[in-house]
């Protein structure tokens, strides 16, 4: 199959659409007599608008990710990320995207915000990617694939090979979804950014980064994909105080690797101690910051929990997650608490 150009695959009115432009996106310098915003010209550190593009955080996140700072857009979260690939591709009540399920639920949501289909394929019973039926949803008005990797909520990473098969068997854009990939073994798949020009990578500051409560997304793609979505985006999406913490926690990459690392000898802890527990029947195998357990009764071990103040995921209504219960790896002291109260529960 002959794979579609960015220009082709873009909606009409965002491929002619002129962007609101700052006199801020035309000057990158740090000094200057700034009379174009009509801000209060008193000095609170918070004053000014924000850089509207960045510039300083993505030179540094470059640097961290082995990219160049044009393959790197920055959302309000990576819900707005996503959302803005699916207004930059998809022309609202005529095309459709293709994605997995279980899997990340904003997908979605998204997708009914922006009027647009959303057809679900469901994996394999082990949760594998079911690539030939993922094929088959796809028709001349799909515009997007979507694949969480490691997938939420059943924590496994997808296989490279089957994801490289759909690269190289649909022409449109497929987007991987990588929140949790500084939890898994396999790597990024940014790497692949320069080979296939049609491919998004998204990562987030929200998980290994700490960062949840100031939303930070990142989508990594084409240099000519970025420009798409500065055009699109609000002007002054991410605020100053965001991107000057992002990067001073890029700055402490060794504090973040001594916290991941701490995170997955717990996980590993709490996989051992789930096995062991007589009303668990499956500790599923994870790549992520969580674990998804299949337990006798989901729905009395979320209420039981959730009256001891342990709040956790109930996933029971899930496709292929009956009775299935969802568990962020806490600190060392929470999931003392957790296991006190599931080795309790009867």
């Amino acid at each position: 199959m002959k794979p579609e150009t960015i220009t082709s695959l873009l909606r009409p009115n965002i491929l002619h659409l002129t962007p609101y432009s700052s006199a801020r996106s035309e000057f990158d310098g740090a000094e200057g007599i700034f009379l174009d915003a009509n801000e209060n010209p008193y000095n609170t550190d918070y004053n000014r608008y924000p850089d509207p593009l960045q510039r300083k955080l993505k030179e540094k996140l470059a640097q961290t990710k082995g990219v160049q700072p044009s393959n790197i857009f920055l959302g309000n979260g990576s819900d707005e990320a996503i959302d803005i690939a699916l207004r930059s591709f998809c022309n609202p009540h005529a095309d459709n995207i293709v994605t997995i399920t279980p899997t990340y639920g904003m997908y979605k949501v998204l997708a009914q915000i922006n009027d647009v289909e959303l057809r679900e394929v469901p994996l394999n019973a082990d949760f594998s990617l079911n690539t030939q039926a993922v094929l088959q949803a796809v028709d001349a008005h799909t515009k997007m694939i979507i694949l969480c990797s490691p997938n939420n909520p059943t924590g496994n990473d997808l296989e490279w090979s089957s994801m490289l098969h759909l690269l190289n068997n649909f022409s449109g854009i497929i987007a991987i979804d990588e929140a949790y990939i500084d939890f898994a073994q396999g790597a990024s798949r940014l790497q692949y950014l320069p080979q296939y020009p049609r491919l998004i990578v998204w990562q987030t500051f929200s998980k290994a980064w700490a960062m949840a409560g100031l939303r930070l997304g990142i989508a990594f793609a084409h240099e000519e994909l970025i420009a798409v979505f500065n055009k699109v985006k609000y002007p002054y999406n991410i605020n100053a105080y965001t991107q000057q913490k992002a990067l001073e926690m890029l700055q402490q990459q060794p504090t973040m690797l001594q916290q991941v690392n701490t995170i997955l000898q717990e996980r590993q802890r709490l996989q051992k101690e789930f096995a062991q527990l007589k009303y668990v029947k499956t500790v599923y195998p994870t790549s992520a910051n969580f674990i998804l357990i299949q337990v006798e009764d989901a729905n009395r071990l979320y209420d039981y929990l959730l009256a001891q103040h342990i709040i956790v995921r109930n996933r029971t209504k899930v496709q292929l997650c009956g009775n299935c219960v969802r568990i962020t790896v806490g600190t060392a002291h929470e999931n003392d608490a957790l296991l006190q109260a599931m080795h309790l529960f009867a």
